[in-house]
C-alpha cells in the first residue's frame, strides 16, 4: 500500500518543531523511517536561514558578536519559515522579534538597528529610477513653486527613531568605531539609493520634517512651513539643496497630477 503523500502543512510543522517526528509519508527508499535524514535537512534549514539573516543584519551581529546573534536569529527561525522564494525578503519582522527576546533586553537600541538594516535591503532593492535632476527646478514657474510636489523615490526610506540607530550603522558599515556615541540619542534617519550605492544619512529635526512632508504629498510650501515649525528660521535654500542631493525624489507633480491619498 503507498503511503499518503506530505502535506507542505506537515513537512513546514515539522521543520519548525525539532519534537515533532518526520512528517507522515516521508520515507527513504525502501519505505524505511526518514528520522535521520529529516533531522540533518531539517539542521540545514535552520543554519541556512540563520546565515541570511547574519547578511541581512551585518551590523547587529558585530554589535552584539556572532554567537549571540546566531542564537537570537535560531530562535527567531524556529517560529519563522520563509514565505517567499526570494531570501531577501526573509526577515522582515525581525526587528519586531528582538523587542520580544528577553536576553536582548539590556540593550533597547538593537531593534533600532536592525529596522536602519532592513530599510537598506529594501533600498538596495527597491525598484531602479533615476534621481530628480536639479535642474528640474529652473523649468518651474517661480509662481508655481510653492504649490509643487515632489514624487519620492521607490528606494527612499525615512525612519524616526528613539535611538541612533543610524549613526551605529553608518560608522560600523563605513568601519569607523563606535567611541563617544550615545545610543540613546533619538535619531530622524534618510536611506536612499540614488544611483548603486544605498547611503544613511542622519537628518537634522528641521530637514526630517522638510523631508517627510515632501514624502507624504505635501506642496514645497507645506514643507517649508513644516521645517520653519519644527526649528524658527530655518534655511530652506540648504534643505532644498540636501533635498536635491540625497537622491530621495525622482519627479516633480503639479496640482493637477497629485496622486490620491
Amino acid at each position: 500500500m503507498r503511503p499518503d503523500p506530505v502535506t507542505s502543512g506537515a513537512f513546514a510543522a515539522a521543520l519548525q518543531n525539532r519534537d515533532l517526528p518526520p512528517p507522515d509519508g516521508l520515507s527513504r527508499p525502501g519505505g524505511k523511517p526518514a528520522t535521520r535524514r529529516f533531522a540533518v535537512y531539517r539542521n540545514n534549514v535552520a543554519v541556512s536561514l540563520v546565515d541570511a539573516l547574519a547578511a541581512i543584519y551585518p551590523s547587529l551581529q558585530n554589535l552584539v558578536g556572532e554567537e549571540f546573534f546566531r542564537a537570537m536569529a535560531h530562535a527567531y527561525v524556529l517560529h519563522n519559515l520563509p514565505t517567499s522564494p526570494l531570501m531577501f525578503t526573509y526577515g522582515a519582522n525581525f526587528p519586531a522579534f528582538i523587542e520580544t527576546f528577553a536576553p536582548a533586553g539590556a540593550l533597547p537600541f538593537l531593534p533600532d538597528v536592525a529596522r536602519v538594516e532592513r530599510a537598506w535591503l529594501d533600498a538596495f532593492h527597491a525598484e531602479d529610477r533615476a534621481p530628480l535632476a536639479p535642474q528640474a527646478l529652473g523649468s518651474i514657474d517661480p509662481d508655481a513653486l510653492a504649490t509643487i510636489r515632489f514624487e519620492p523615490h521607490p528606494a527612499s526610506r525615512l525612519l524616526k527613531l528613539p535611538h541612533a540607530a543610524g549613526s551605529i550603522v553608518g560608522r560600523d558599515r563605513a568601519g569607523q568605531p563606535l567611541d563617544g556615541l550615545d545610543p540613546f540619542m533619538p535619531e530622524a534617519v534618510l536611506i536612499t539609493r540614488p544611483a548603486f550605492d544605498v547611503s544613511v544619512t542622519v537628518l537634522t529635526v528641521e530637514a526630517c520634517a522638510f523631508l517627510k512632508a515632501l514624502m507624504t504629498g505635501s506642496t514645497f510650501a507645506e514643507a517649508c512651513d513644516s521645517a520653519e515649525n519644527a526649528t524658527p528660521g530655518t534655511d530652506i535654500a540648504g534643505l532644498l539643496t540636501l533635498t536635491l542631493a540625497s537622491g530621495a525624489f525622482s519627479d516633480l507633480r503639479s496640482p493637477e497630477t497629485r496622486k490620491p491619498s
